[in-house]
């Protein structure tokens, strides 16, 4: 049987390029968004589609049940999210701080306890769409920046407890993709001298879903162009 993968966030950018990526490798797929736009990517590509937050955990609950619903399985997770709240390092409020952590952080937590039990019959991948800022904080990614360094601690502790049963977890780190504008200063900044496309983040999920990426667990893979200083 194919393999089964959810995509959050997939209604266009990176999540829709996943999911036509992940396609062509056969994966049956379970995608949702916040938008009605994702019901009609998953009748285009032949998916499951459903409307729904990955900041609740009960459409997160809802989405995990209709993958198991329609095929039995999970295989395979990529948690893809949109874009939090920005400001003034101390200007931001506390509710917009709390937005954020649901968005980029406690999104994957509660996708996880909902998948690991499933995952550890037979294994399963989970790659979680991060930013480059969690290993370079960009004081115009205050939150991104701060939360997203969270989630790669988080990824190695999941390594540690889970890696024994077969499941891994990593992030990828887009550093400007063309998804959205990119100013010439920016652009200038990055040393490929151009914006990332979001194929390119798509086919990193590929391999690290795939079993070419085995031994790889735990990891903040940059896929930015050479933008990251950081060694």
């Amino acid at each position: 049987m194919n393999k089964v993968a959810i995509i959050t966030a997939a209604s266009k950018g990176m999540g829709a390029a996943c999911a036509h990526a992940l396609i062509k490798e056969k994966y049956n797929l379970v995608l949702m968004s916040r938008t009605d736009r994702v019901l009609d990517l998953a009748k285009e590509l032949g998916a499951i589609g459903m409307v729904g937050s990955v900041k609740e955990q009960d459409d997160i609950r809802k989405v995990v049940d209709l993958a198991m619903d329609t095929y039995g399985q999970i295989d395979a997770i990529v948690n893809n999210t949109g874009h939090p709240p920005k400001g003034d390092l101390l200007e931001i409020t506390d509710s917009e701080w709390k937005e954020a952590f649901d968005l980029l952080f406690l999104n994957v937590v509660r996708m996880s306890k909902l998948v690991v039990p499933i995952m550890k019959k037979k294994g399963g991948s989970i790659v979680n769409i991060s930013s480059y800022s969690a290993k370079d904080p960009n004081v115009l990614f205050p939150t991104s920046s701060t939360i997203r360094a969270g989630l790669s601690a988080f990824v190695k502790l999941f390594a540690d407890q889970y890696a024994k049963d077969g499941i891994r977890m990593n992030n990828i780190l887009p550093g400007f993709v063309d998804s959205f504008d990119v100013s010439d200063e920016v652009r200038s900044m990055i040393p490929s001298k151009r914006e990332g496309k979001v194929d390119e983040i798509a086919n990193t999920v590929v391999f690290l879903l795939s079993n070419k990426s085995s031994y790889v667990n735990g990891q903040n893979i940059r896929v930015d162009g050479g933008l990251g200083r950081s060694i």
